[in-house]
């Protein structure tokens, strides 16, 4: 046994350095194979886009707020301010995962019925309750139902609030699969505004496939600006555009009608190619138009040409149109002007 423990102690401090080479070697590959996973820097953000959550707290926000930061999305939830009240934890765990918090009514009414003292009373009490459950009062509101007027408007004005309508509706409240809110999303382009809700399975289920949308566009989820009712970065800049828009004076208009009742519904219309605009737009008799928010507006005698002018609220403007027995016309656009 004397005679074999040298050869054993050599063999056993060979295999003991030999060990410490491979465990420097596999740390050192674990090190560079951490690196690769892991992408050097964030995709550029071209522009940004507002992800909105109305009608919570609910008793699904803490999914969906699970949800949101597994993707790493910033989102504004519109609460409802009896939610609010009864379930104050769930209004500041989504302050404390970094959602902004804002104003969607008391109890979820037709607003545009109530009169200026009632519209006055429900947003203020709505505010209040939120401020005393996160600690700040907001500065952004949604109608219920996208029901707007000049009166509401002003009452929210009048509290510190921008109202915010949207520009792309997901129709997850009407019952969308997971394929269709993805796709409805992926119309969202810089500085437009999607409406999803807090408490559907489907929306939950749909984030990461928006989120990996946006991203191969080089978008990012932003807040709402509370001067121009856009999105913009989360620190409340705007990033530069890639390129100048088009010269010629011309410009391109969307319409869509993201709201529809049994006797009205709302317009959304989606400037592109300039900052400041004129767009006329066509609506078909005996319809007519009872509100519109986002742009200064003026009619020719017949009452059925409307010519919308862009008033610094961003390149996205509104009006709800009473259908009169006419359910089936929608509005055209017959010319988009810039300058």
């Amino acid at each position: 046994m004397s005679r074999l423990f040298p050869r054993t102690a050599l063999w056993s401090r060979r295999l003991r350095a030999a060990l410490a080479v491979l465990a420097t070697a596999v740390a050192m590959c674990g090190v560079v194979l951490a690196a690769t996973s892991t992408p050097s820097s964030a995709a550029a953000c071209n522009g940004y886009v507002g992800l909105t959550f109305d009608d919570g707290p609910t008793n699904s926000t803490s999914a969906l707020l699970n949800v949101l930061r597994a993707n790493g999305v910033r989102a504004t939830m519109f609460n409802v301010g009896q939610n609010v009240q009864n379930n104050r934890s769930a209004a500041q765990a989504q302050v404390a995962a970094g959602m902004w918090v804002a104003n969607h009514s008391w109890n979820h009414a037709h607003m545009t019925s109530m009169s200026q003292a009632q519209m006055q009373s429900d947003l203020s009490q709505t505010s209040s309750a939120i401020q005393s459950a996160t600690g700040s009062r907001p500065v952004l509101f949604r109608p219920p139902y996208g029901e707007t007027n000049a009166t509401l408007q002003s009452v929210a004005s009048s509290l510190g609030m921008r109202q915010v309508i949207w520009d792309v509706d997901s129709q997850d409240w009407n019952g969308a699969s997971v394929s269709q809110i993805v796709a409805n999303a992926s119309r969202l382009q810089a500085g437009q505004v999607i409406l999803m809700h807090d408490g559907i399975q489907n929306t939950r289920d749909a984030i990461p496939q928006i989120m990996a949308n946006l991203t191969s566009r080089n978008l990012c989820p932003g807040m709402i600006s509370a001067s121009t009712g856009r999105a913009v970065a989360p620190d409340g800049t705007t990033p530069p555009p890639d390129s100048p828009p088009p010269s010629g004076g011309t410009c391109t208009a969307t319409a869509t009608t993201p709201n529809v009742w049994g006797d009205r519904y709302n317009t959304s219309v989606t400037v592109s190619g300039a900052s400041t605009w004129t767009v006329v737009v066509a609506i078909t008799a005996p319809q007519r138009v009872t509100t519109i928010w986002n742009g200064t507006a003026t009619w020719d005698s017949s009452g059925t040409v409307m010519t919308m002018r862009s008033n610094g609220s961003g390149n996205t403007f509104g009006f709800t149109t009473m259908t009169n027995g006419n359910s089936s016309a929608r509005p055209q656009i017959r010319s988009c002007t810039s300058g």
